[in-house]
């Protein structure tokens, strides 16, 4: 009985239904508030929108509408730079860069709905950064990518 359920699970048609099986997002709409959206499946169908000019610290944001969320991302920061992200009428997340260049936000809630959210990158007072607070905004009609 076991080596035919590890036969089914190991096969391809076992193994796409495992990979499906995983990959759907563990928390959509508000359980997704304040989580990790790599560990909750949510990095799987997000869009992305990172403005190619005037973006010092490559500031993203992106969204999951399978999880109703969104949150941001320092590609280009450093040690001490804080990134946010803020739904209007919703929640405020914040994360600080510790090491390294990058860092997200855990998620934030935006509903199944019309929605803005504002992202911004905060330098670190008298810190290495070269650039100044910058922010982006977005709502559900941007053209996410």
């Amino acid at each position: 009985m076991v080596s035919a359920v590890a036969a089914a699970v190991l096969s391809p048609i076992g193994e796409h239904f495992v990979k499906a099986f995983l990959d759907e997002p563990t928390c959509p709409g508000e359980a997704c508030e304040g989580k990790n959206p790599q560990n909750q499946g949510c990095t799987e169908d997000a869009r992305t929108l990172k403005p190619a000019s005037g973006n010092p610290a490559l500031l993203q944001l992106r969204y999951s509408e399978e999880c109703q969320a969104v949150w941001a991302r320092i590609e280009r920061g450093n040690p001490g730079d804080v990134v946010t992200v803020e739904a209007v009428g919703g929640a405020k997340r914040s994360a600080e860069i510790e090491y390294g260049d990058d860092k997200f936000t855990s998620m934030v809630r935006v509903g199944d709905g019309e929605f803005q959210v504002t992202a911004c990158a905060v330098p670190k007072t008298g810190g290495e950064s070269t650039y100044q607070h910058y922010c982006i905004r977005a709502s559900e009609a941007t053209a996410w990518r």
